[in-house]
């Protein structure tokens, strides 16, 4: 009988112990559990800090871009603002160096005279014949020391075409003049006036041929 109490004695002891190991195990493990929702939270917290601090970060960056894109703006008005200044002045410019140069007389090289053909800006050899003619008068002449080459077009195309176009015919004039007379460079200027100043109506074949021209201007 004793032995019997003695037994059960010893069983109640060992379940009690294991219970309490039981608890403890459950303590340690919540424990570990809340130390790691504890991290968890301390990192969203700062990642959330971090995100509001790019967040501000960002916004200040926005505010100095749109800045910089104001005064660049502002800079690009002042430049096209001098940019117009600068072009009337120097419009202004050659209007009075023209103004100060006495006019001898011009010679005109036209397509309806067997020159310059629609869309080119190719010298013919009619063009080329009749300024030889007129470098010989030039040169016979000593008051002409200096050659204004003005060219034209008629008005079909842009505008921005058309103005690079008779250029590029008063060019042709220029360089011919130059290679095969050997007239200096600085004796010479060249502008282009498009499809400006025609000397006769582009509503026909004629006289968009007449239109497309280029005008050498002798000077004193």
């Amino acid at each position: 009988m004793r032995m019997f109490v003695v037994a059960v004695s010893m069983a109640a002891l060992a379940a009690g112990s294991t219970a309490c190991a039981t608890k403890n195990f459950v303590k340690q493990r919540v424990g570990e559990v809340n130390d790691k929702v504890e991290a968890v939270s301390k990192s969203l917290e700062e990642t959330q800090q971090q995100t509001k601090q790019n967040t501000a970060a960002i916004n200040e960056a926005n505010q100095k871009i749109a800045q910089v894109d104001q005064r660049a703006a502002a800079a690009n008005t002042a430049a096209t603002g001098a940019r117009t200044t600068a072009d009337t002045a120097m419009n202004k410019a050659d209007a009075l160096d023209k103004a100060s140069k006495r006019i001898l007389y011009q010679v005109t090289l036209s397509e309806d005279q067997g020159n310059f053909k629609f869309n080119s800006a190719v010298l013919p050899d009619a063009a080329k014949a009749k300024i030889d003619q007129f470098i010989q008068q030039l040169l016979s002449n000593p008051e002409g020391n200096y050659l204004e080459i003005d060219g034209y077009t008629d008005n079909v195309g842009s505008a921005a075409y058309n103005q690079k176009l008779g250029l590029e015919r008063a060019e042709a004039v220029r360089n011919y003049i130059y290679q095969q007379h050997h007239i200096p460079l600085f004796r010479m200027s060249v502008y282009s006036y498009g499809a400006e100043n025609p000397v006769a109506p582009n509503t026909t074949r004629d006289g968009r041929a007449q239109n497309r021209r280029v005008v050498i201007n002798v000077l004193k």
